[in-house]
């Protein structure tokens, strides 16, 4: 199978970087000034001498300790969880360490799971770093003891490290940072020793806390929108109102008579404006005349692709999964439940909506500072569009405030935007490209609109003895440089993730799939295809043990004797949320949900209040995690809270509409998030583990909407079939 990089950039391709279990690659360039210190068992890299350990760790002669992200922090933490692993295994004093993103290169700082690219998403930044990041502060360590003991004249063996403090019974000790430059010149070992779990300090454990708290609690963390530079413009697009649409023709001579309007440009995307500040850059772009080409457009409106979605759930379709004959297994059942379930297109709605800021000197180089989820594609994108080398391009990865997914996107829209536009006017000033809240509510790449219909039948004694299920969606990989290497016999996984390959014993089970043809462009979302899975699979499991006459925990126990992780989470939850209890008050009911995502389980138990008048109030969530090990417990939880307040702001009211082509929804208030009256109580109990780590970031959202509809199936007996409960009269 080609990888993701060889996708990009065919067959031309350096050779793959990162490290292995126990052997690092030499790499080059790009973290300081000189040579980057790298081994491989046998050969010897270069040193520096300059206090560059290896791609991830540098120390400085006042002892701080700096760990360079491979991965994008976008608010979840993922620089703090990659500098405990450096940590760890370096015996650093955590008030002296930092945390940055490393740079744009591949070659040293791929995504170890999808091959030679450099990304994050799939709640794989700490998974698949555990060992990478650990060794780099391994190797860092025993430099440092190398470079004591020749200062010393004492054998390595003899000096101990411990909280950034190296000693020697003789009474010699010394912090890190005096040694930081000899040591950098040291040989690297060819031979790793990872320090036993027993004696972690800070893998597994609580209070040390976040690298960037500091920053972000008096406001000093810097996001693309803080970048300034002199004489910089601020560019704001009109785009077409109709996805698919192109400019006909444009009149800007009301917007250029504008003061501070500096320029306005055609760009692919539509008419860019530049001007000395944002308002008036807003204000001109609103005063531009502007006929559009909707020839090519998607001019349907959600209603119909709904209608047209129905139907198709009628039909059948690609096979995805097919064990045994379900359609036989469900014309013997005893007892047959069927349910078509209908799910909207979803923004992604970040706090920070997308932006860039590019510096073009044309012909030599181009500097981009964003939050870069992809630096791989965003990097050869950019280059494309500006006619550089990759090598005259450098991508600056800042934090980010959120992004869902929504920063990851086949066509690094808003970096190739910003490029553009440096383009289009030769590189004469910085662009600083923003996107408005409109903008990013109706600009796009959304969870894609479903429909299932799924039919499940049980036997005599409450066993499920076959399932029929059918989606009907666009394809988020079809059209993408990922397609050739993701998607199978036409089976885009990221659909029918969640659905396939059930935990649960189901019997004769038969998944099937439509792939749609709409013009709306369509992205992973947080927990991507397990966003309407779990909701279909988890609801229609409380239905089946209704009709069963059998409690659902007690019902999906019975279905899940081979799978035990899953049992012993959903175990966990209903202990914890005390599962049974008959004192509830008569207005609150329990519902329940497990699934696993990107390798983690999660359950989840709902507290719901029904309200007079029709009305829902989630109350109180317990949440139990299986993610092997934890490397930052609190931050686990974090993740788990972040996660149920995000689908449960999906599953109460938000929603995309079109009509005509046109997206209806632009704001806050009509595209409405989760309020702070909103959020329940949540609990998060995550079980211990010493198995590798798995995903943090996303699981804990696919489980929460069918937990919270359960309790309202059981409190009062309706079917919460269509998305957001909204529509239903439930919020």
């Amino acid at each position: 199978m080609k990888t993701l990089m060889h996708l990009l950039y065919g067959d031309d391709q350096k050779t793959a970087g990162g490290f292995s279990r126990r052997t690092f690659l030499q790499a080059s360039g790009g973290v300081t000034a000189g040579l980057i210190v790298g081994f491989r068992a046998g050969d010897v890299g270069a040193s520096t001498g300059d206090g560059t350990f290896n791609p991830f760790v540098q120390i400085a002669p006042d002892g701080t300790v700096t760990v360079l992200s491979k991965h994008l922090d976008k608010g979840q933490g993922t620089v703090s969880g990659l500098a405990s692993l450096v940590a760890e295994e370096l015996d650093a004093d955590w008030s002296k360490v930092r945390g940055d993103h490393a740079p744009s290169d591949p070659t040293v700082y791929n995504n170890l799971h999808w091959g030679q690219m450099q990304g994050t998403g799939g709640s794989s930044g700490i998974p698949n770093s555990f060992m990478q990041y650990r060794e780099a502060g391994a190797a860092a360590r025993a430099m440092l003891v190398q470079a004591a003991a020749k200062e010393w004249g004492v054998p390595a063996d003899e000096i101990t490290v411990e909280n950034g403090v190296l000693s020697h019974p003789s009474g010699q000790s010394a912090g890190f940072g005096a040694f930081a430059v000899a040591a950098s010149s040291e040989t690297p070992p060819s031979d790793i020793t990872l320090k036993s779990p027993d004696t972690f300090r800070f893998i597994g454990k609580t209070g040390h806390g976040r690298v960037d708290t500091h920053a972000k609690s008096r406001g000093e963390q810097l996001y693309t929108q803080d970048v300034q530079l002199p004489g910089m413009l601020i560019a704001l697009i009109a785009r077409p109102p109709k996805f698919g649409a192109v400019v006909e023709s444009y009149d800007d001579s009301a917007a250029r008579a504008m003061p501070g309007v500096e320029d306005v440009v055609q760009v692919p995307q539509g008419i860019a404006v530049l001007a000395n500040n944002t308002w008036t850059a807003m204000q001109a772009r609103d005063a531009l005349d502007i006929t559009w080409d909707d020839s090519n457009a998607e001019i349907r409106s959600t209603d119909e692709l709904m209608a047209q979605y129905r139907t198709l759930a009628e039909q059948p379709g690609l096979v995805a999964e097919d064990t045994g004959d379900a359609d036989a297994a469900l014309a013997d059942a005893a007892t047959v439940l069927e349910a078509t379930f209908e799910f909207p297109f979803l923004a992604h709605a970040p706090m920070e909506p997308m932006n860039a800021v590019a510096v073009l000197k044309p012909g030599e180089s181009l500097d981009i500072w964003t939050g870069s989820q992809l630096p791989t594609l965003d990097h050869s994108i950019a280059a494309q569009i500006a006619g550089l080398d990759q090598a005259q391009v450098n991508i600056h990865t800042l934090h980010a405030g959120g992004s869902f997914g929504r920063r990851a996107n086949p066509t690094s829209d808003f970096v190739n935007e910003a490029v553009n536009i440096a383009v289009a006017i030769d590189g004469r000033a910085p662009v600083k490209l923003i996107w408005s809240r409109e903008d990013d509510i109706r600009g796009g790449y959304y969870r894609p609109m479903y429909v299932h219909k799924i039919r499940a039948g049980l036997d005599g004694e409450g066993n499920i003895v076959g399932l029929h299920h059918r989606i009907v969606g666009q394809s988020i990989l079809t059209g993408t440089p990922f397609e050739a290497s993701l998607i199978r016999d036409g089976i885009d996984n990221t659909s029918v993730e969640g659905a396939r390959e059930l935990p649960y014993a189901v019997g004769a089970h038969r998944l099937e799939v439509h792939n749609t043809d709409a013009r709306v462009p369509v992205l992973w979302w947080r927990a991507v295809g397990s966003t309407h899975t779990a909701y279909v699979v988890e609801t229609m499991m409380d239905r089946l043990a209704s009709a069963a006459g059998e409690d659902p925990v007690a019902f999906r126990l019975k279905h899940l004797k081979n799978n035990p992780r899953e049992a012993a989470v959903l175990s966990l939850a209903a202990e914890k949320a005390g599962w049974g209890e008959t004192d509830l008050p008569a207005d609150v009911h329990r519902g329940i949900a497990v699934h696993k995502s990107f390798g983690s389980y999660v359950a989840q138990v709902a507290d719901v209040r029904l309200l007079e008048g029709g009305g829902i109030k989630v109350e109180r969530v317990v949440c139990a995690i299986d993610c092997g090990v934890a490397v930052m417990p609190g931050q686990v939880a974090a993740q788990m809270e972040g996660g149920i307040g995000y689908g449960l702001s999906a599953v109460l009211r938000e929603r995309i509409t079109m009509v005509d082509g046109e997206v209806q929804e632009s704001q806050f208030y009509d595209y409405e998030p989760l309020r702070m009256s909103d959020m329940p109580h949540v609990e998060t109990h995550i079980v211990p583990s010493s198995v590798a780590p798995t995903g943090a970031g996303e699981p804990g959202t696919p489980p929460i909407g069918p937990a919270v509809a359960n309790a309202v199936f059981w409190g009062t007996g309706r079917e919460l079939n269509t998305l957001p409960f909204s529509q239903d009269g439930l919020v």
